[in-house]
């Protein structure tokens, strides 16, 4: 079994603050050891379910916070950016089984993480046919792309929600809920153990039910926080200021979607 992991990191146990999920600051080292932790985490919980060929996507800021001394023989992992539209899912292709999302946040617009944001802090909505949209459903989505279901994901209480609405049949494990500034975490050692054991329950469930449909016609708004931003996005080919700070792009490709919102953000 080939499996597919994206990790975040604002959405680790015990993360609260900006500082701790940034290189330059002096508490970055422990967070990136507790967002380590909980990959290596989904990575036994993956191998006990039966994958024997595991990629991870370091999929947070830099790209290169996972600690790679103790990664298990079967996995290789994608640091750095190297550009695609895929963005956080970069690798992933119909020859995976299953996709598993661990760290990861709240979207944009919401009040359940202190760190809630899609996938830049100019954003302040992203929607996809209407719906408000976090990094998770943009990225489940383009998995969906390639056949690929999203089987699991981690993190805090408010994506873990919005996860189960998008679908109902994986494995959600909270390790942490946003209350105003401050979170209410689960131990690091219990997130852990509970991430090891649910990516091991989603490798034995009917993958057909966690395959998110593709629409047949997608449409991409981006509101931004400041208007000059939406100005300057409305030149991507096909997009349109509609007002409100607000970029749409309209397209039946759902590729053509992920290629529009690198462009569209400026990531």
């Amino acid at each position: 079994m080939k499996v597919f992991i994206s990790s975040d990191i604002e959405g680790t146990a015990g993360i609260t603050h900006w500082d701790e999920a940034e290189k330059k600051h002096d508490a970055y080292p422990e967070f990136r050891e507790l967002m380590t932790g909980e990959v290596l985490a989904a990575i036994e919980g993956a191998i006990e379910g039966g994958a024997t060929e595991i990629l991870v996507k370091d999929a947070h800021d830099s790209g290169r916070n996972i600690i790679t001394a103790n990664l298990p023989s079967c996995v290789r992992i994608i640091r750095g950016w190297s550009g695609t539209p895929l963005s956080m899912v970069q690798g992933i292709d119909e020859g995976f089984d299953v996709a598993v999302f661990t760290g990861y946040h709240s979207r944009a617009g919401s009040e359940t993480n202190p760190l809630a944001h899609t996938m830049n802090l100019r954003v302040s909505e992203l929607r996809l046919n209407g719906v408000p949209a976090s990094e998770f459903h943009l990225h489940a989505t383009a998995a969906a792309y390639y056949k690929v279901p999203a089987v699991f994901i981690s993190g805090d209480k408010g994506i873990c929600e919005d996860a189960r609405r998008l679908n109902p049949n994986m494995v959600t494990v909270p390790v942490l809920e946003g209350i105003g500034r401050s979170t209410i975490s689960i131990a690091p050692a219990v997130a852990r153990a509970n991430i090891k054991a649910g990516v091991t329950k989603a490798l034995g469930l009917d993958r057909k039910t966690c395959l998110l449909p593709i629409p047949a016609e997608t449409v991409l708004e981006v509101v931004f926080n400041n208007p000059t931003d939406a100005y300057r996005a409305s030149w991507y080919p096909g997009a349109k200021h509609i007002g409100q700070r607000t970029v749409q792009f309209i397209h039946s490709d759902f590729f053509e979607i992920m290629r529009a919102q690198k462009f569209i953000l400026g990531i």
